[in-house]
Protein backbone atom coordinates (compact mmCIF):
# COMPACT_ATOMS: atom_id res chain seq x y z
CA UNK A 1 0.00 0.00 0.00
CA UNK A 2 1.34 3.42 -0.95
CA UNK A 3 0.11 6.45 1.02
CA UNK A 4 0.80 10.01 -0.07
CA UNK A 5 1.25 12.54 2.73
CA UNK A 6 1.19 16.17 1.63
CA UNK A 7 2.71 18.72 3.98
CA UNK A 8 5.05 15.99 5.20
CA UNK A 9 7.66 18.48 6.40
CA UNK A 10 5.15 20.28 8.64
CA UNK A 11 4.52 19.76 12.32
CA UNK A 12 1.91 17.00 12.07
CA UNK A 13 3.61 15.46 9.05
CA UNK A 14 6.80 14.98 11.04
CA UNK A 15 4.91 13.59 14.03
CA UNK A 16 2.97 10.95 12.12
CA UNK A 17 5.70 9.71 9.79
CA UNK A 18 7.04 7.04 12.13
CA UNK A 19 3.60 6.33 13.57
CA UNK A 20 2.21 5.30 10.17
CA UNK A 21 5.08 2.97 9.36
CA UNK A 22 3.76 -0.53 8.65
CA UNK A 23 5.04 -3.65 6.92
CA UNK A 24 3.92 -3.55 3.33
CA UNK A 25 3.29 0.20 3.35
CA UNK A 26 5.28 2.86 1.54
CA UNK A 27 4.89 6.51 2.44
CA UNK A 28 5.28 9.06 -0.33
CA UNK A 29 6.20 12.32 1.39
CA UNK A 30 5.41 15.53 -0.49
CA UNK A 31 6.14 19.11 0.56
CA UNK A 32 7.42 22.38 -0.82
CA UNK A 33 9.90 22.40 2.08
CA UNK A 34 12.69 19.89 2.57
CA UNK A 35 11.56 16.57 4.03
CA UNK A 36 13.99 14.72 6.28
CA UNK A 37 15.76 11.91 4.41
CA UNK A 38 14.82 8.29 4.89
CA UNK A 39 16.23 6.47 7.87
CA UNK A 40 17.85 3.04 7.51
CA UNK A 41 15.48 0.79 5.61
CA UNK A 42 12.57 3.23 5.90
CA UNK A 43 10.19 2.63 2.95
CA UNK A 44 9.60 6.25 1.94
CA UNK A 45 9.72 8.25 -1.25
CA UNK A 46 10.47 11.97 -1.07
CA UNK A 47 8.95 14.44 -3.53
CA UNK A 48 9.31 18.21 -3.57
CA UNK A 49 6.54 20.43 -4.87
CA UNK A 50 3.67 22.77 -4.07
CA UNK A 51 0.06 21.73 -3.64
CA UNK A 52 -0.79 24.60 -5.96
CA UNK A 53 1.21 23.06 -8.84
CA UNK A 54 -1.09 20.70 -10.79
CA UNK A 55 1.77 18.90 -12.54
CA UNK A 56 3.65 18.23 -9.31
CA UNK A 57 0.49 17.08 -7.53
CA UNK A 58 -0.52 14.78 -10.39
CA UNK A 59 2.91 13.16 -10.23
CA UNK A 60 2.60 12.78 -6.46
CA UNK A 61 -0.82 11.11 -6.78
CA UNK A 62 0.24 8.63 -9.45
CA UNK A 63 0.14 5.08 -8.16
CA UNK A 64 -0.97 5.82 -4.60
CA UNK A 65 -3.77 4.04 -2.75
CA UNK A 66 -4.69 6.78 -0.28
CA UNK A 67 -3.83 10.37 0.54
CA UNK A 68 -3.42 12.22 3.83
CA UNK A 69 -3.65 15.89 2.91
CA UNK A 70 -1.87 18.05 5.48
CA UNK A 71 -0.36 20.49 2.98
CA UNK A 72 -1.26 24.15 3.37
CA UNK A 73 -0.86 27.15 5.61
CA UNK A 74 -1.35 26.11 9.22
CA UNK A 75 -1.85 29.58 10.70
CA UNK A 76 -3.83 32.70 9.88
CA UNK A 77 -2.39 34.49 6.84
CA UNK A 78 -3.50 37.11 4.30
CA UNK A 79 -6.60 36.14 2.36
CA UNK A 80 -4.90 35.79 -1.03
CA UNK A 81 -2.33 33.36 0.37
CA UNK A 82 -4.93 31.39 2.30
CA UNK A 83 -7.18 31.09 -0.73
CA UNK A 84 -4.35 30.07 -3.04
CA UNK A 85 -2.64 27.49 -0.85
CA UNK A 86 -5.41 26.05 1.32
CA UNK A 87 -8.47 26.22 -0.90
CA UNK A 88 -7.08 26.11 -4.42
CA UNK A 89 -4.37 23.70 -3.31
CA UNK A 90 -6.95 21.28 -1.94
CA UNK A 91 -8.99 21.44 -5.15
CA UNK A 92 -5.82 20.71 -7.14
CA UNK A 93 -5.13 17.74 -4.85
CA UNK A 94 -8.65 16.31 -5.07
CA UNK A 95 -8.78 16.67 -8.84
CA UNK A 96 -5.41 14.97 -9.22
CA UNK A 97 -6.59 12.20 -6.91
CA UNK A 98 -9.73 11.73 -9.00
CA UNK A 99 -7.74 11.60 -12.23
CA UNK A 100 -5.34 9.07 -10.71
CA UNK A 101 -8.15 6.86 -9.42
CA UNK A 102 -7.26 7.33 -5.76
CA UNK A 103 -10.26 6.11 -3.81
CA UNK A 104 -9.53 7.50 -0.34
CA UNK A 105 -8.49 10.99 0.79
CA UNK A 106 -8.14 12.21 4.37
CA UNK A 107 -8.33 15.99 4.65
CA UNK A 108 -6.91 17.92 7.61
CA UNK A 109 -9.61 20.31 8.71
CA UNK A 110 -9.58 22.23 11.99
CA UNK A 111 -11.58 23.29 15.02
CA UNK A 112 -11.34 26.78 13.50
CA UNK A 113 -13.90 25.82 10.86
CA UNK A 114 -16.42 26.04 13.72
CA UNK A 115 -14.50 28.46 15.92
CA UNK A 116 -17.40 30.77 16.82
CA UNK A 117 -19.62 28.00 18.12
CA UNK A 118 -19.94 28.08 21.91
CA UNK A 119 -18.30 25.42 24.01
CA UNK A 120 -20.95 22.91 25.11
CA UNK A 121 -20.94 19.26 26.10
CA UNK A 122 -20.44 16.61 23.41
CA UNK A 123 -20.08 18.91 20.40
CA UNK A 124 -20.92 16.85 17.32
CA UNK A 125 -18.37 16.40 14.55
CA UNK A 126 -20.82 17.55 11.86
CA UNK A 127 -21.44 20.94 13.45
CA UNK A 128 -22.24 23.51 10.75
CA UNK A 129 -19.31 25.76 9.82
CA UNK A 130 -18.91 28.98 11.77
CA UNK A 131 -15.29 29.91 11.07
CA UNK A 132 -13.29 32.30 13.20
CA UNK A 133 -10.63 33.45 10.70
CA UNK A 134 -9.63 33.33 7.05
CA UNK A 135 -7.84 30.13 8.05
CA UNK A 136 -11.11 28.76 9.46
CA UNK A 137 -12.94 29.74 6.28
CA UNK A 138 -10.38 27.79 4.26
CA UNK A 139 -10.96 24.71 6.39
CA UNK A 140 -14.73 24.98 5.95
CA UNK A 141 -14.11 25.25 2.20
CA UNK A 142 -11.86 22.19 2.29
CA UNK A 143 -14.67 20.23 3.94
CA UNK A 144 -17.10 21.38 1.25
CA UNK A 145 -14.68 20.39 -1.51
CA UNK A 146 -14.30 16.99 0.12
CA UNK A 147 -18.07 16.56 0.19
CA UNK A 148 -18.30 17.51 -3.49
CA UNK A 149 -15.72 14.97 -4.59
CA UNK A 150 -17.17 12.27 -2.36
CA UNK A 151 -20.76 12.67 -3.56
CA UNK A 152 -20.05 13.43 -7.21
CA UNK A 153 -17.25 10.94 -7.82
CA UNK A 154 -17.82 8.30 -5.15
CA UNK A 155 -14.50 8.89 -3.38
CA UNK A 156 -14.10 8.09 0.29
CA UNK A 157 -13.28 11.44 1.90
CA UNK A 158 -12.79 11.87 5.64
CA UNK A 159 -12.37 15.39 7.03
CA UNK A 160 -10.67 15.49 10.41
CA UNK A 161 -11.38 18.58 12.49
CA UNK A 162 -8.08 18.60 14.35
CA UNK A 163 -7.99 20.20 17.77
CA UNK A 164 -4.31 20.69 18.64
CA UNK A 165 -1.74 18.05 17.72
CA UNK A 166 1.48 18.58 19.65
CA UNK A 167 3.60 16.44 21.97
CA UNK A 168 1.87 18.21 24.90
CA UNK A 169 -1.17 20.52 25.16
CA UNK A 170 -0.64 24.23 24.72
CA UNK A 171 -2.42 26.23 27.41
CA UNK A 172 -5.74 25.72 29.15
CA UNK A 173 -7.65 25.45 25.88
CA UNK A 174 -5.38 22.62 24.85
CA UNK A 175 -6.52 20.52 27.78
CA UNK A 176 -9.85 20.11 25.97
CA UNK A 177 -8.70 19.95 22.34
CA UNK A 178 -5.38 18.11 22.51
CA UNK A 179 -4.73 15.32 20.04
CA UNK A 180 -1.66 13.39 21.12
CA UNK A 181 0.74 12.39 18.35
CA UNK A 182 0.14 8.72 19.14
CA UNK A 183 -3.63 9.19 19.00
CA UNK A 184 -3.20 11.11 15.75
CA UNK A 185 -1.50 8.04 14.32
CA UNK A 186 -4.30 5.83 15.64
CA UNK A 187 -6.98 8.07 14.16
CA UNK A 188 -5.32 8.26 10.75
CA UNK A 189 -4.88 4.49 10.78
CA UNK A 190 -8.60 4.11 11.41
CA UNK A 191 -9.35 6.55 8.58
CA UNK A 192 -7.15 4.55 6.23
CA UNK A 193 -8.62 1.18 7.12
CA UNK A 194 -12.35 1.78 7.71
CA UNK A 195 -14.34 -0.01 5.00
CA UNK A 196 -16.24 2.27 2.58
CA UNK A 197 -16.71 5.28 4.86
CA UNK A 198 -18.03 7.59 2.12
CA UNK A 199 -17.96 11.19 3.31
CA UNK A 200 -17.30 11.73 7.01
CA UNK A 201 -16.59 14.57 9.39
CA UNK A 202 -14.80 13.54 12.58
CA UNK A 203 -13.10 15.30 15.44
CA UNK A 204 -9.35 14.79 15.79
CA UNK A 205 -9.02 14.93 19.57
CA UNK A 206 -7.82 12.59 22.30
CA UNK A 207 -10.12 11.27 25.03
CA UNK A 208 -9.39 14.19 27.33
CA UNK A 209 -10.97 14.44 30.78
CA UNK A 210 -11.70 18.13 30.09
CA UNK A 211 -12.77 17.51 26.49
CA UNK A 212 -16.15 18.57 25.15
CA UNK A 213 -16.24 17.30 21.57
CA UNK A 214 -17.80 14.05 20.43
CA UNK A 215 -15.52 11.14 19.60
CA UNK A 216 -18.42 8.93 18.51
CA UNK A 217 -17.98 9.74 14.82
CA UNK A 218 -14.27 8.89 14.87
CA UNK A 219 -14.88 5.79 16.97
CA UNK A 220 -17.36 4.59 14.34
CA UNK A 221 -14.36 4.38 11.99
CA UNK A 222 -12.43 2.29 14.53
CA UNK A 223 -10.53 5.03 16.40
CA UNK A 224 -9.63 4.22 20.00
CA UNK A 225 -7.94 7.05 21.86
CA UNK A 226 -5.46 5.98 24.53
CA UNK A 227 -4.27 9.36 25.75
CA UNK A 228 -5.63 12.10 28.01
CA UNK A 229 -4.34 15.66 28.44
CA UNK A 230 -5.08 15.45 32.16
CA UNK A 231 -1.54 14.20 32.80
CA UNK A 232 -0.40 17.74 31.92
CA UNK A 233 -3.20 19.59 33.71
CA UNK A 234 -1.43 20.46 36.98
CA UNK A 235 1.59 21.87 35.16
CA UNK A 236 -0.48 23.91 32.70
CA UNK A 237 -2.94 25.27 35.27
CA UNK A 238 -0.09 26.30 37.58
CA UNK A 239 1.57 28.35 34.84
CA UNK A 240 -1.57 29.73 33.19
CA UNK A 241 -3.77 31.32 35.84
CA UNK A 242 -5.31 34.08 33.71
CA UNK A 243 -8.99 34.21 32.85
CA UNK A 244 -9.69 33.30 29.23
CA UNK A 245 -13.20 34.49 28.29
CA UNK A 246 -12.35 33.85 24.63
CA UNK A 247 -12.26 30.15 25.44
CA UNK A 248 -16.03 30.16 25.80
CA UNK A 249 -16.07 29.54 22.05
CA UNK A 250 -14.28 26.69 20.31
CA UNK A 251 -11.83 28.89 18.40
CA UNK A 252 -10.42 30.54 21.50
CA UNK A 253 -7.83 33.23 20.79
CA UNK A 254 -8.34 33.03 17.02
CA UNK A 255 -11.62 34.91 17.51
CA UNK A 256 -9.99 38.01 19.00
CA UNK A 257 -6.96 38.52 16.78
CA UNK A 258 -6.86 40.52 13.53
CA UNK A 259 -7.87 38.79 10.32
CA UNK A 260 -4.98 37.98 8.06
CA UNK A 261 -2.32 38.17 10.77
CA UNK A 262 -0.50 35.34 12.52
CA UNK A 263 -2.18 34.42 15.78
CA UNK A 264 -1.95 32.09 18.76
CA UNK A 265 -3.24 28.55 18.75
Amino acid sequence: MRVLITGAAGGIGRLIRSRLRRDGRELRLFDIATVAPAEDGEPVELLTGSVTDPSAVRAACDGVDAIIHLGGLSREAPWADTLDVNVNGTQVLLEAAREAGVRRVILASSNHAVGYHPVTDNVAADLAPQPDTYYGVSKAAIEALGALYAHRFGMDVICVRIGMCFPKPMGVRGLALWLSPDDCGRLLEACLSAPSPGYRLVWGVSRNTRGYVSLAEAEALGYKSQDDSEVFAAEILASDTAAHPENEVIGGGFTITPLGEANPL
